[in-house]
């Protein structure tokens, strides 16, 4: 007999929005946060919600609370036979992504990922990465790719040291890189203390990302986006892992509790 005991309900759930109600409940969480937290010029309207022209092309992962329902957190994946009738990638209004045309194999675009306030723990996040991860295997994908944000409060200073940084140990071939349509301007003075990198571009990096090139200047969100792409292949053996043969786990908030969480930035 055995003493084992059972295995602990999980706290989060992850699965895919099924109707447009619930689409409609990820974009009012993102407006939430993009215009209520981060101040960002949204035009949500009498519903305050952050919808465009992708978004009915997307596949809308959510995050719920098991017990109550609750949805805390969400992203959307734009996969590469949907993005031609969505007008293209979200980030070729960023990026010139002739090179993405170029990767052999099948491609999404990861975006508009967001953590609810009260919930930003490592247990949800893992959660959200490990759906990514069963979509990703389960669709047969070979590049995942989207945007990473580096604030510009202190006028670049730190924004250009991390760069510095990304340049010498996470950056891509040569003919993997993209070219910003607004380049990010010199940094206005020098960092005061040692930067400190932003966890969404930590976290892509852990996975084996690399940056594809000069980060796009974000002037609405006073931000540069640093594109990275992320060679499923190319996923750390760790990682793989955790997302792939212990999403259980990582339901119930274990193995991946120190991962750390995302910038609520709309990518």
């Amino acid at each position: 007999m055995s003493n084992d005991s059972p295995r602990p309900e999980p706290r989060f759930e992850a699965r895919f929005a099924e109707t447009p109600a619930e689409i409609i409940e990820t974009q009012r969480l993102r407006y939430r946060i993009f215009a209520g937290e981060l101040g960002a010029a949204i035009d949500g309207g009498d519903a305050q919600i952050d919808a465009d022209q992708y978004d009915a092309y997307c596949k809308h992962l959510m995050v719920l609370e098991a017990e109550s329902g609750r949805l805390v957190a969400c992203t959307r994946i734009l996969t590469d036979d949907m993005a031609p009738l969505a007008g293209g990638f979200y980030s070729s209004g960023e990026f010139d992504l002739k090179m993405i045309d170029s990767l052999p194999g099948r491609v999404m675009e990861v975006g508009r990922t967001c953590v609810d306030l009260e919930f930003r723990s490592g247990a949800v996040i893992a959660v959200l990465w490990a759906g990514l991860a069963d979509f990703i295997v389960s669709q047969g994908y070979d590049y995942l790719f989207g945007c990473a944000s580096i604030g510009l409060e202190d006028g670049g200073a730190n924004a250009h040291a991390l760069l510095d940084q990304v340049k010498e140990k996470f950056m891509a071939p040569g003919w993997q890189r993209v070219r910003p349509l607004i380049p990010l301007p010199a940094a206005d003075a020098r960092p005061t203390c040692r930067p400190k990198m932003p966890p969404l571009l930590k976290a892509y990096f852990s996975l084996g990302a690399k940056a594809c090139g000069e980060p796009y200047w974000d002037r609405d969100f006073n931000c540069a986006d640093v594109f990275v792409l992320l060679n499923v292949s190319d996923m750390h053996s760790r990682y793989v892992r955790h997302f792939l043969e212990r999403s259980r786990d990582a339901e119930a908030g274990e193995g991946l509790a120190a991962m750390p969480q995302l910038l609520p930035k709309p990518v």
